[in-house]
């Protein structure tokens, strides 16, 4: 069993099924479970992607940077509110930005971030990297390596890798297990590319499964593979 994780959730699965903003009776479930799993002793750190709120330039007339700042801010929003029901829940949580946010967050530091986590906090990772150009698959990397977590755990609306898109092609194959070699020879976008060879480069490995699955957060950190496993 893994002894620190980075949790990796999609905007998206904040939502629920109303595909934006937030869902708050799906967040608490991700509360509970990882409150089971911070009462096993496990170390989590969260990040969160931003797509409830914005998916990237919507138009030519917004400035690439500009819109992955709107993005990083998003992400920021995302993790104040599940941090505020994950408190609800009887969690311990910190905030981290790469950039000041006012009151709001902490300035990310390892030192802080490992001292909280080490006191049986949730760290909520926001801001990703803090540079443009760079998504959160690249912060939850970036991340993870720093605080030295032993596995990503990144949950997904699909159930695991398929070595074609399921939505589109029914007989798509999904890997049981998979190298990370193989997932970038084979540009299956599990992460974007910057973050594969990030993650391929400093031995992180990942486990790919669906959030929607009965305690699969719970199932993911005790090392059960009902997804994709992504070795290095």
């Amino acid at each position: 069993m893994a002894k620190r994780i980075l949790l990796k959730l999609s905007g998206e699965a904040l939502a629920g099924d109303k595909k934006t903003g937030f869902d708050e009776a799906t967040v608490r479930a991700v509360a509970e479970q990882v409150a089971t799993i911070v009462k096993d002793g496990i170390q989590v750190g969260i990040v969160i992607g931003g797509g409830n709120f914005w998916r990237g330039r919507t138009s030519e007339n917004i400035d690439r940077s500009r819109a992955d700042q709107i993005g990083m801010l998003a992400t920021v929003m995302n993790c104040i509110y599940t941090s505020e029901i994950f408190r609800s829940a009887g969690l311990e949580t910190e905030i981290f930005t790469p950039f000041a946010v006012g009151a709001f967050t902490r300035l990310f530091s390892k030192d802080d971030a490992l001292a909280a986590m080490n006191e049986g906090k949730v760290a909520f990772f926001a801001g990703g990297t803090g540079h443009p150009y760079f998504s959160t698959d690249t912060g939850v990397v970036l991340r993870a390596i720093e605080v030295e977590a032993d596995m990503i755990l990144l949950a997904k609306a699909i159930d695991g890798v398929y070595d074609s898109d399921p939505a589109i092609n029914p007989d798509a194959i999904k890997y049981d297990k998979i190298t990370i070699d193989d997932v970038i020879a084979q540009n299956l976008q599990v992460m974007d590319m910057t973050a594969s060879i990030l993650a391929r480069d400093n031995h992180m490995p990942m486990m790919v499964f669906g959030l929607g699955e009965e305690n699969s957060i719970v199932r993911a950190a005790a090392g059960e593979n009902f997804g994709t496993e992504v070795i290095v």
